[in-house]
């Protein structure tokens, strides 16, 4: 038998491929993906491999029929979900018209959710103003303003001061000198 180079190429791939498949069986390929999603030169892959291997074989037709009984069982929830409650779908058109038909302003939502907390914030500030002006402490204190510096700002900044040393005669008078403005 006298075949070309091509042919030659071809039935060598095949049987590479073949000699590959026995050694790897499709278990592993048909537990990664769903028998629905494999590409048709996979399944071609798998039927070819199927032909020689019975393991496989088993294998291959537990995979095709747990396909077919899950699509088998989706479209059965699927026909019973919407015989389950015919009026659902009325019920739920009803509600929601029903809200559209209140047509309740977005202020008025806005108040029924935080009313309770701006009046207590607006009660809460009265409450601290009343007490900060209304009822202020009944002792007054007199404290001074400023304190009585010996030096001038020019000084300070061009250090023109003739004399840096306080004298303890200024330091008393600073401290002092209110008292004496009281006699």
């Amino acid at each position: 038998m006298i075949r070309s180079k091509k042919t030659q190429t071809k039935v060598c791939a095949t049987e590479s491929v073949n000699k590959i498949m026995r050694d790897n069986h499709i278990t592993e390929m048909l537990d990664n993906k769903p028998l629905a999603s494999l590409k048709e030169t996979e399944l071609a892959t798998i039927r070819s491999h199927v032909a020689g291997c019975a393991s496989c074989e088993r294998a291959y037709e537990a995979a095709q029929l747990s396909a077919l009984l899950i699509k088998e069982r989706a479209d059965e929830a699927a026909q019973s979900s919407l015989v389950a409650n015919p009026f659902f779908q009325t019920r739920v058109m009803a509600a929601w018209r029903e809200r559209r038909e209140t047509n309740v302003s977005a202020l008025r939502r806005l108040w029924n959710s935080t009313g309770a907390l701006v009046t207590t914030m607006a009660a809460t500030t009265a409450a601290l103003a009343v007490l900060a002006f209304v009822a202020p402490s009944s002792e007054t204190i007199n404290q001074p303003t400023a304190a009585l510096v010996p030096y001038s700002a020019e000084s300070v900044v061009l250090d023109q001061s003739d004399n840096d040393q306080v004298t303890d005669d200024q330091v008393l008078s600073a401290i002092y000198s209110d008292d004496d403005e009281g006699r």
